[in-house]
């Protein structure tokens, strides 16, 4: 299945801005005189009213709380570090910023084992040690269907790690490059490219090389996919950072900036699908540089 009604998600203790990921995360802004506590205090706020919403729309919904030592303002992104899939697998990917890496915990690996299978696990960490980084579904959008990998390339997100991620999992990977409007390389995948069951979200405008466009626009279409385009503008607004999930019935969770910045024809695009889902998260996104689908790790383990 594309999408599961079971989601991970980690409640900051320490939420702020990571001058550590800022470098190429264009997305990230500097908080300006609000205080350190002001920001964990909002952000948390904005947490607990996504894991509320989340849940009454029928989600079964895992929180885990992070520890305020050592201090991982990020944490509050965990599809960076962790991918679940449903022959019991867990990975578990090497992280650019060093102090993302202290977000890999296996207290949480323990609590999700209490309720889920976990047959095996692929530690991708050591590649760390020689500068090669594949953060998880930020940095690759799996059509679990299909069994394709869309990645495109940046500082994030190695070649070398990502064919050893679809050899494991039995994929093949479609790799491309994506700028955003300053030429500079897209850092995670997932800001620009999201695959539903029946729909793909694309910033399509963000591949330069029309071929390379064409090559990837064909590979999704060929999946059996409806392609909602978005607009340069619609990028900025994390318009392409939103996530299916399984809840009484199908959604698209997405933020209430992205839910605003998409035109009436293309929410009627999506709805045909799923219903739209959307959370105001404006602390999380401006500060963090990530918005919903960043805060949502998918769990598709078989169940115990």
């Amino acid at each position: 299945m594309q999408s599961t009604n079971s989601i991970l998600m980690v409640r900051p203790a320490a939420f702020g801005f990571d001058p550590e990921t800022a470098a190429n995360n264009a997305f990230q802004n500097k908080p300006g005189d609000v205080a350190g506590e002001d920001l964990q205090s909002r952000a948390v706020l904005e947490f607990d009213n996504v894991a509320a919403t989340m849940r009454a729309n029928g989600v079964n919904l895992y929180v885990v709380k992070d520890k305020p030592e050592p201090m991982r303002p990020d944490a509050i992104f965990p599809n960076n570090w962790i991918s679940t899939h449903e022959d019991g697998t867990v990975i578990l990917y090497p992280m650019m910023a060093p102090n993302r890496r202290q977000e890999r915990r296996q207290d949480v690996l323990d609590d999700l084992e209490k309720y889920f299978e976990i047959r095996r696990v692929v530690d991708l960490s050591r590649h760390e040690n020689t500068g090669r980084y594949l953060e998880g579904t930020g940095s690759m959008i799996m059509d679990r269907t299909n069994g394709v990998i869309y990645a495109c390339r940046s500082p994030r997100t190695h070649e070398a790690v990502l064919k050893e991620v679809a050899k494991t999992l039995g994929y093949r990977t479609v790799l491309f490059d994506a700028v955003d409007g300053n030429g500079k390389p897209i850092y995670h995948t997932n800001v620009m490219l999201s695959i539903g069951t029946n729909y793909v979200v694309l910033a399509d405008c963000t591949i330069p090389d029309v071929a390379e466009r064409e090559r990837v626009m064909a590979y999704l279409g060929g999946g059996g996919h409806r392609i909602v385009k978005l607009r340069p503008e619609q990028l900025n607004e994390f318009a392409g950072n939103v996530l299916e999930v399984l809840g009484r019935e199908r959604f698209v969770a997405m933020s209430s900036r992205a839910f605003k910045s998409l035109s009436d024809s293309q929410l009627d695009l999506l709805e045909v699908w799923a219903k739209t889902v959307h959370f105001p998260i404006p602390t999380i996104e401006n500060i963090g540089g990530g918005s919903i689908r960043c805060m949502l790790a998918e769990i598709f383990l078989p169940r115990k």
